[in-house]
């Protein structure tokens, strides 16, 4: 039976994701950016929280466990080992090509460090799902705020690999303006233009514009698309690696 995944929005413009199994009746949340809606979602659908998937330590990812934990205190928490001084008490710290169990589905472990050091994502492969949190984003990526351009460009082209039909579950409603910042770099792109008016209209109703599916970041997402040679003459880099482009596009993105 496949899982029920549901995005809550939280906080400003945060999300997190619950994920649940009919069958075992486990449930297991993304992020926990705010008690609130989460509990008030898990109440709505009748579920018991029972694990908590952390990406990595800042506050808006975080700041919710304790409210959560009140509710249900047997949460098991899941987090990076690389992270662990900082993160909550973790019951499981695990690391880069990790593999685990949840409702007899497996969750890999991939390290995607950039936006911090330590920051991981959970890919569902049996699910076609990723939640990348603030590494991959709709349109575009966290910024780099601990590692290094060439770490960030290593961490989303390892999530561009992963099977084009994975969803991506990213941690922010940014994509209305990571839409604006991907015409400046490639105004020409049609499926650019024909997404960032969807993006449009879909914010204009107040509807989410995440989860987003792999193959559509793939064609419209500057980030991912740094090593293509139309985006590196649309910026005037004919000949520079990879990660370089993927730097200067992200620090253009950084004054936008």
């Amino acid at each position: 039976m496949p899982l029920q995944i549901e995005t809550i929005p939280c906080r400003t413009d945060n999300y997190a994701f619950l994920i649940h199994c009919e069958e075992s009746g486990e449930t297991a949340l993304v992020d926990a950016p705010e008690a609130a809606p989460i509990l008030a979602a898990l109440e709505r659908n009748d579920w018991k929280l029972s694990h908590v998937f952390i990406t990595h330590h800042h506050a808006d990812h975080v700041e919710g466990l304790d409210g959560l934990k009140a509710e249900y205190p047997d949460l098991r928490v899941v987090g990076a080992a690389d992270d662990a001084h900082r993160l909550p008490p973790l019951d499981m710290a695990v690391k880069d090509g990790d593999k685990f169990s949840f409702a007899d589905e497996t969750v890999e472990v991939v390290d995607v460090s950039g936006h911090t050091v330590g920051h991981i994502a959970f890919h569902l492969p049996d699910e076609k799902a990723a939640f990348t949190a603030d590494s991959l984003m709709a349109l575009g990526c966290g910024r780099v705020f601990e590692g290094t351009p060439e770490m960030m460009w290593d961490s989303l082209s390892r999530l561009a690999a992963l099977p084009k039909e994975t969803i991506i579950h990213s941690g922010h409603e940014y994509t209305m303006t990571n839409a604006r910042f991907a015409l400046t770099i490639e105004p020409e792109n049609e499926a650019l233009k024909a997404r960032a008016k969807s993006v449009e209209a879909a914010r204009e109703q107040g509807l989410p514009t995440v989860p987003s599916l792999l193959s559509e970041e793939l064609d419209t997402n500057p980030f991912l698309r740094a090593h293509l040679n139309e985006v590196k003459r649309a910026i005037s880099m004919e000949g520079a690696g990879d990660a370089e482009v993927f730097a200067e596009i992200r620090r253009r993105k950084d004054q936008f």
